[in-house]
């Protein structure tokens, strides 16, 4: 045992060294891990840490794969130890390439968040800024996945053409589909026109409708009043007709429709639905002056329809946003009800006769 130890000594204390090293270097990668964790913590608590996550499983990856290589630098005969030499370099090249750009992409990533949150502090549009950061965002690990590339002799020539300046547009046009250039022109477009911005307000359907939240290089993010996000890729939400509650004037105007039964008041209905719009907190007065001049009322009311068996009336009811218009309809739609009930206007709901026919008597 002991002459074992003597004639391969050298190389015992290549082992531990490698293996001290390896430990050394994880402890030191986890310590670093919990740093970085506590301190985005301090700056933003409501951020997962997804990247220094990442950041701790490649170093640790990195550093048990050079220690092995390093470890099998022992067992390999003297012709052959060139390649370990060039395999230990490109396991080393690509780990601190992947390392780098994850760090520069967390950098800009914070920079960007923190910039953002002064121009919303502020009341200055974040929309371009966001667009803007999901742009360099992607261009970091493209340029970072490239180097990679260049670690291997076969792929060499590809990432060195991606790299040229021309060849990154030759590249993405190659590899992607058309529905992700679409959405990607799409999220481009609603950057330069702003048919909307994030915090505005939209109505895509019926069923979509909220206020927007992101704007990414694929899809559009938009939050519903159930709390729900409503992802719709860039290329269908451009084609959509929408409508933007906050483009231009806020002050939005409200339809309430009511049918009542043929036996009842035209005239009080009218009246019945114009009070209880008026007489609302947050009903706005949108006549011009020449209107007030003349004496006509806040709210209009009219007879718009006739049908099968009620007659509908429209009473056009203004207020300062939507978010107010929703609550007024929703408010007066319960109000005049009530009135309706007690002037004894009828709302008619649909009659059913059904007909019984007996089987026909035998002929006789």
């Amino acid at each position: 045992m002991i002459e074992f130890i003597e004639t391969h000594k050298q190389d015992i204390i290549y082992s531990i060294t490698v293996i001290a090293l390896i430990f050394a270097l994880r402890i030191l990668t986890n310590r670093l891990h919990l740093w970085l964790i506590k301190e985005k913590k301090r700056k933003f608590p409501n951020d997962p840490p997804r990247a220094s996550n990442l950041l701790k499983r490649i170093l640790n990856t990195l550093w048990l794969v050079l220690g092995i290589i390093a470890l099998s630098y022992l067992f390999v005969e003297n012709q052959n130890k060139g390649v370990i030499i060039e395999n230990f370099k490109t396991a080393l090249y690509i780990g601190i390439v992947l390392a780098i750009t994850i760090i520069v992409a967390t950098t800009v990533n914070l920079w960007f968040k923190i910039d953002i949150k002064k121009k919303i502090e502020n009341q200055h549009d974040p929309t371009s800024f966001k667009f803007l950061r999901y742009v360099v965002l992607t261009g970091i690990y493209f340029i970072g996945g490239m180097l990679c590339l260049l670690a291997f002799p076969s792929l060499k020539g590809v990432a060195q053409t991606a790299l040229g300046g021309a060849g990154v547009i030759t590249l993405i046009v190659g590899i992607s589909s058309q529905e992700a250039l679409s959405n990607l022109v799409g999220g481009l477009f609603i950057i330069s026109f702003k048919p909307f911005r994030i915090g505005d307000r939209v109505k895509v359907t019926d069923t979509m409708v909220g206020t927007v939240t992101d704007i990414t290089l694929r899809h559009t993010v938009i939050r519903n009043f159930e709390n729900k996000m409503i992802v719709i890729p860039n290329s269908i939400i451009n084609k959509e007709k929408l409508i933007n509650y906050d483009l231009g004037e806020l002050k939005c105007c409200e339809r309430i429709e009511i049918g009542i039964s043929y036996d009842s008041d035209i005239d009080l209905a009218k009246q019945i639905m114009r009070e209880e719009c008026e007489n609302h907190p947050l009903i706005l007065d949108n006549r011009t002056e020449l209107e007030k001049m003349e004496g006509l009322p806040i709210v209009k009311t009219a007879l718009t329809q006739l049908n099968d068996s009620s007659m509908t009336i429209r009473a056009w009811s203004w207020a300062n946003n939507y978010s107010d218009a929703f609550t007024l309809r929703c408010d007066v739609l319960e109000s005049i009800k009530k009135r309706f009930d007690k002037e004894g206007i009828e709302i008619p709901f649909p009659y059913r006769t059904l007909v019984m026919k007996s089987e026909k008597t035998a002929k006789e």
